[in-house]
């Protein structure tokens, strides 16, 4: 595996054009950002240089921009929140020291190769608190567009200090974030393909702040600091090392699965094959990098990735050249970010929380799934007023024992006795031979089949065991495990059960038809040992005949 990312230059019109293209979309957004998150617009132009420039030198999408997105914002600012008020002296490096540790943990997540994992995640779960973040997004930014700093005490501080919040507005920043957002909503199509609409805002905002209320006081940035950013070295606390640990884990999973999502989409554009082990690794050392100087994390952004795309960007050089253009204003432009308003880049996150939210989905899932639907809008609920933490484990257990007891009803159809009671009762193990029904006729009820197919998870387990009391009466059992191509731990115990039982009561047990996994399964937990070696029966059939031959005489 190479350690580079692909960069070439034999695109190079279009490899430059794409990376100014998104840099021109990302200055707007990672100010934005960075001052929602409350670590500061400088906070956030570092993490959109940093994670930008270390994801495309190492990361395996060529074209994916990386850079600090709604979600790892959102996730990130009650990092902060949390962390400060347990610690006002040393929280803020504590959070950047979450930030470093969520790269490590990416790093250790491609190193393992988890990529083709991470992002097995039920869709209900995902939109749900992919929605639910852009909810709290939204609400955040409230008290921005309402001209007011936030009054602290995270979602439920700011609706409660609502009602006051919008009885002392201020007007004047009420209509810029008024006019960031009609610009942003009304812009047409044709004119966003040449100009993006949030650096119009951007700079239109701005005019208006130094021309026509230059002399009035309205919450402005501020210069932000010139030059390299400084060093912040890993910050502890003996009390909140658990808290930290979590929420890096945290955001690795987020900035994991948002980055790998985006960049399925920049492989379906570009139609190449993405390497997404090597993806993690490259989002990992980025956002490594970003905590050690103060950024934001991050993580594959769609929108600065497929303006990339369209723009002509077709290698990682696109990327880097964005990175590039970005460090510049960071170095040497801070002065010009001094008189940007914030109500302006409160409009920004707000669009941006709003494009968070899955309406698509949300409009139809209860026509889809009244089950899937309750999840969805479960974890909505739980990401907007409990914890992000408590919305994703809650949903994923729910999703995921919805998904086992499906997945056991199926199971089921694949497991039965024969002969059967009914008839109909033999349609799920259709597939016996004249020959076959010959034998078990023969047997006249002595001889009963076990039969089983597919592979065989926990959920068949119990179907299994339901199956055991229609062997009663039978003097041989053939147990078919001639369709089963993989066997689980706890299907592997429960048929081991039945056999034991079965010889415990004086019956003749056949094996048939056991090869590969299953066979070694069955064979380690001692089942070779416990029957006789001439019972274990290449196929159904021999296995019928054997046992009729063997049928003591009545």
């Amino acid at each position: 595996m190479r350690v580079l990312n692909e960069i070439r230059f034999d695109n190079l019109r279009g490899d430059l054009f794409g990376g100014v293209t998104a840099a021109v979309i990302a200055l707007p957004m990672a100010l934005a950002f960075g001052v929602a998150s409350g670590a500061g617009a400088e906070a956030g132009l570092y993490g959109a240089v940093l994670i930008g420039l270390f994801a495309a030198l190492f990361g395996g999408t060529p074209t994916l921009i990386s850079e600090p997105t709604g979600p790892m914002t959102v996730v990130f600012t009650a990092v902060i929140a949390s962390l400060i008020a347990a610690n006002p002296e040393q929280g803020m490096a504590m959070a950047f020291t979450v930030v470093m540790l969520a790269g490590l943990f990416q790093i250790a997540f491609g190193a393992m190769k988890l990529g083709r994992y991470v992002t097995m995640m039920p869709f209900t779960v995902i939109s749900g608190f992919m929605s639910g973040i852009g909810i709290i997004l939204v609400i955040l930014q409230l008290p921005g567009l309402l001209g007011q700093p936030a009054p602290g005490g995270g979602v439920m501080g700011t609706l409660q200090a609502l009602p006051e919040l919008i009885g002392s507005i201020d007007p004047r920043e009420a209509a810029l974030a008024g006019l960031t957002l009609a610009v942003l909503f009304l812009m047409p199509a044709r004119i966003k393909r040449i100009l993006p609409p949030q650096l119009v805002v951007l700079v239109v905002g701005t005019l208006i702040a130094v021309y026509w209320l230059g002399d009035q006081d309205i919450r402005r940035i501020g210069e932000i600091p010139s030059g390299l950013p400084s060093l912040q070295m890993p910050v502890f606390s003996v009390a909140q090392w658990q808290t930290i640990l979590i929420d890096a884990l945290v955001l690795a999973m987020l900035g994991s699965v948002d980055a790998l999502l985006t960049s399925v989409i920049a492989g379906s554009l570009t139609r190449k094959q993405v390497n997404s082990d090597k993806e993690l690794l490259g989002q990992g050392i980025g956002n490594l990098a970003s905590g050690l100087f103060g950024g934001l994390p991050g993580a594959g952004a769609t929108m600065g990735t497929v303006v990339n795309i369209q723009a002509g960007g077709r290698t990682a050089l696109s990327g880097l050249t964005r990175a590039a253009i970005l460090a510049v204003v960071v170095v040497w432009a801070g002065a010009l970010t001094a008189n940007i308003p914030l109500a302006v880049l409160a409009g920004i996150a707000v669009k941006v929380g709003i494009d968070i939210i899955d309406w698509s989905f949300l409009a139809r899932v209860h026509r889809v799934s009244m089950k899937g639907a309750l999840i969805t809008y479960g974890v909505i609920l739980m990401t907007v007023f409990v914890d992000l933490i408590t919305a994703v484990a809650i949903g994923l257990f729910v999703a995921n024992v919805l998904t086992i007891r499906r997945l056991a009803d199926v199971q089921e159809e694949s497991v039965c006795v024969l002969p059967a009671r009914r008839s109909r009762d033999e349609a799920p193990c259709a597939g016996l031979s004249c020959e076959e029904r010959s034998l078990l006729a023969q047997g006249r009820g002595r001889v009963k089949i076990l039969y089983l197919s597919g592979p065989l998870v926990f959920g068949a387990a119990a179907a299994i065991s339901r199956q055991s009391p229609k062997l009663e009466g039978a003097q041989a059992v053939v147990i078919d495990l001639s369709q089963v191509p993989h066997m689980g731990v706890t299907t592997a115990v429960a048929v081991e059960s039945t056999v034991r039982d079965a010889l415990s009561q004086g019956h003749a047990v056949y094996m048939a038809g056991v090869h590969g996994q299953p066979r070694e399964r069955l064979e380690h937990l001692g089942l070779r040992g416990a029957m006789r070696e001439d019972r274990w029966v290449e196929d159904r059939e021999a296995a019928l005949k054997l046992a009729l031959d063997q049928l003591p005489p009545r």
